[in-house]
């Protein structure tokens, strides 16, 4: 039986893409074991067809962290049973893995789920991205297999390094549509809008607080953690919104889609705040489109691409918190009036992991890990 190792630095409970990939490998019939680490809160990843191993790490974030991590991946992957491949994700593993595949001689292929050097975090930390640059410069032009989630970002890739990315979007598996009429006696008459993802800055949490003061009849649901938690908790406050905005905290798949289905709106209002979020095209937009529910999201290349393309929901550069709930206001009105119904449809069917993974079966049968038929 083939083996492989997939590594990530996150908890691995809520990452719903190495889930994905790791299920496509184990349906093929290869031994699949994910790595990544265990922080003090994290939650118990749910049943899966693949083994799980995660790292208790002394420290939890800065550079003696990543050097820390990386080390012990280096290990882990170096006195395991030999792999058939090695999967890394994100250039915050790809040090150990790459070093790995090169002593052990097995393939490798980098999966960057965004231009990780381009991160708001990074951009205002010149000398932390500089490190992390010079990282990438390294490694990602001696990568032979490589995959990222958007065409923008695969191109960036090969005009810095040479290196074909192939893309694979981040987009969920098929979800019967019928199940919203089942959980639907839980939104009790008022609209719900949702954001589901990361709380940092630059997603746009903030100019949303501040438009839920213009619209009424609505609840708008933050489900995820983040660096700013707690100044969107204080800015709710702030702004007098405490009965429109509710925080769900960090929800695992099994939690987060049912509750997705019951929104009318879904979020995704990221900022240009460098390459990074520019060409972002966030798994919560297909999240949304598969659970059948409109998106309104800025008018950045990627995210505005499907929105528009497909017919969805709307796409905006409006910062202004009042003008934007107008656009709120007048969605959740057609979205009543049944909106966008046949186009979510039509998109969901379209934008699934199971037409979407076939991508990723080929670059896998290139590796040799699975026979091609």
């Amino acid at each position: 039986m083939k083996r492989v190792y997939i590594s990530v630095i996150n908890d691995l409970a809520t990452d719903q893409r190495v889930h994905r990939v790791a299920k496509l490998l184990a349906g093929e019939g290869v031994e699949v074991s994910c790595i990544g680490r265990r922080l003090r809160h994290s939650p118990e990843p749910e049943e899966a067809p693949f083994q799980i191993a995660r790292f208790r790490m002394l420290f939890t974030r800065g550079p003696l962290f990543y050097a820390c991590y990386n080390l012990r991946l280096w290990l882990k992957l170096l006195f395991a049973r030999k792999p058939d491949l090695l999967i890394s994700n994100d250039l915050d593993t790809l040090p150990a893995c790459y070093m790995v595949s090169r002593i052990r001689r097995v393939p490798l292929i980098y999966d960057s789920h965004e231009l990780f050097t381009q991160m708001p975090e990074l951009i205002r930390r010149k000398r932390v991205q500089t490190i992390w640059k010079w990282i990438e410069r390294r490694l990602v032009p001696r990568v032979k297999f490589a995959v990222t989630v958007s065409y923008s970002i695969a191109t960036i890739y090969r005009r810095l390094y040479g290196t074909r990315f192939r893309v694979v979007r981040n987009v969920p598996e098929s979800l019967d549509c019928s199940l919203r009429e089942s959980i639907s006696d839980g939104k009790q008459g008022v609209h719900i809008i949702i954001y589901q993802g990361a709380l940092n800055v630059g997603r746009g949490l903030e100019l949303m607080i501040d438009a839920m003061q213009y619209v009424e009849d609505a609840r708008f649901v933050i489900a995820g953690t983040g660096d700013i938690d707690n100044e969107l908790k204080r800015r709710v406050e702030q702004r007098g919104v405490d009965d429109r905005v509710e925080f769900r905290g960090r929800l695992l798949p099994g939690e987060l889609t049912p509750l997705t289905m019951l929104a009318d709106l879904g979020i995704s209002l990221e900022e240009d705040r460098g390459l990074n979020y520019r060409y972002a095209l966030p798994n919560k937009l297909f999240d949304y489109i598969q659970c059948r529910v409109p998106v309104l999201c800025s008018s950045l290349p990627e995210m505005a691409r499907i929105v528009e393309s497909y017919g969805v929901g709307i796409s905006t550069g409006e910062r202004d918190p009042e003008k934007l709930a107008g656009i709120i206001r007048y969605m959740l009105k057609e979205r009543s009036a049944g909106s966008w119904k046949e186009a979510l449809d039509r998109a969901a069917e379209e934008l699934c992991w199971e037409k979407e993974s076939i991508a990723y079966l080929d670059l896998l049968k290139e590796c040799g890990v699975i026979s091609h038929q």
